[in-house]
């Protein structure tokens, strides 16, 4: 794979998934383009994803964070994560892994390679062939637009609260350990600030 070949990406968000119920969509988007790749993921990786991209704080580590843990102290660094297939409708992934020495590849669903990348600043990278397969030109209003639809969970029901009730749902939320509730509550609260 030539350096024009790849292209980097960045987390955009999540959003409920149009195609899958109960399921979600991780929006990644070209580093310096337009092109967007949605990723279909399940509730406890949206989750895991969701509360870093919160800052959040749960009571206790999630399992991406036993992981992150894990590599930390066998002195090794997340470096980037390839997306380096798509086929039947099935991402491919790999963590690529250095303790200084040597480098380590390995194989990973595509949205756990996600949740580790964040943790460790990782950068995330795809081929030019995937994203002409995959990617999407979308607007950022329009991916706002579906997340406000009142048959998605009606997240946005929040917005008559007052800063304190927000709080306090938020609160209310991170306790019940409903964290992809409790990061759109974060997010209306720091639209209203």
């Amino acid at each position: 794979m030539g350096k024009e070949d790849i292209v980097e990406l960045r987390i955009l968000g999540i959003t409920f998934s149009q195609i899958q119920a109960g399921a979600y969509a991780l929006l990644l988007e070209e580093k310096n383009g337009q092109r967007r790749v949605p990723i279909i993921i399940g509730t406890p990786e949206a989750q895991s994803i969701a509360i870093y991209l919160e800052n959040l704080n749960p009571p206790r580590p999630l399992t991406h964070d036993l992981f992150f843990s894990f590599v930390q102290a066998m002195n090794a660094e997340l470096k980037n994560v390839n997306i380096y297939r798509y086929e039947d409708g099935i991402f491919y992934s790999e963590l690529i892994f250095t303790d200084g020495e040597k480098t380590i590849r390995l194989d990973s669903r595509t949205s756990d390679a996600i949740a580790l990348a964040i943790r460790a600043d990782a950068r995330i990278f795809t081929t030019e062939e995937i994203m002409k397969e995959v990617s999407i030109i979308m607007e950022e209003e329009d991916i706002l637009e579906d997340l406000d639809q009142p048959d998605k969970k009606n997240i946005f029901s929040f917005e008559s609260m007052t800063m304190e009730e927000l709080q306090d749902a938020l609160d209310e939320a991170v306790s019940s350990e409903d964290y992809e509730r409790a990061s759109f509550i974060r997010d209306l609260m720091n639209k209203k600030k």
